[in-house]
């Protein structure tokens, strides 16, 4: 086997493991649904570790590792908010800006070519925030160790990261689109 694939690999056991997540927190199943999250989540960095460090990036894995992420944590954000763990409006919030995203990235492509789609910091940092906030309550459902202050601060920012990494990824798309229409007016 060559090791190169092994970054797609994971991001694609990160895509399967998305469903007995789903499933196990549907069946109110918290202690085990915590610890396959975490290993999603503890994935996410093995897998952009190894790509960055061996030079085993692939054009498959930039669609994969986004694709992996954004499925892992819509699908968790509804589910939690369907079994009542989250509130409906955070994980719509959550849910949008990925829709937001998603869409104008899709309507560059079409209107203005291709899109360098790294992530920015604040994307990773609302990412991470993401993560934690899940951990957090899921863990509070599978545990009751774990302080009802955190869960809520760490749903503030989750909030706040979220409204902030939208902005700034449209801001982005848009500064790009003005680019790039100034340069097609120029050679014209």
């Amino acid at each position: 086997m060559n090791l190169a694939v092994l970054p797609n690999l994971i991001c694609v056991l990160r895509i399967v493991i998305t469903v007995p997540i789903v499933w196990l927190l549907v069946g109110g199943q918290y202690e085990l649904a915590l610890f396959l999250f975490l290993a999603a989540a503890a994935s996410d960095g093995l897998d952009g570790w190894l790509a960055k460090t061996f030079g085993w990036t692939s054009e498959a894995g930039k669609v994969l590792d986004p694709l992996a992420d954004k499925l892992l944590l819509v699908s968790v954000f509804i589910t939690l908010a369907l079994v009542g763990l989250v509130p409906a409006w955070l994980a719509a919030v959550a849910v949008a800006r990925d829709l937001v995203i998603g869409v104008g990235a899709g309507v560059y492509r079409w209107l203005f070519g291709p899109l360098d789609g790294r992530p920015t910091r604040l994307s990773k940092l609302n990412t991470l925030v993401q993560l934690l906030f899940i951990v957090a309550v899921i863990g509070q459902a599978g545990y009751p160790l774990v302080p009802q202050w955190l869960v809520l601060a760490l749903g503030a920012a989750v909030f706040v990261t979220t409204v902030i990494s939208g902005v700034d990824y449209t801001a982005i798309y848009v500064r790009k689109a003005v680019a790039v229409s100034r340069a097609r007016r120029a050679a014209a």
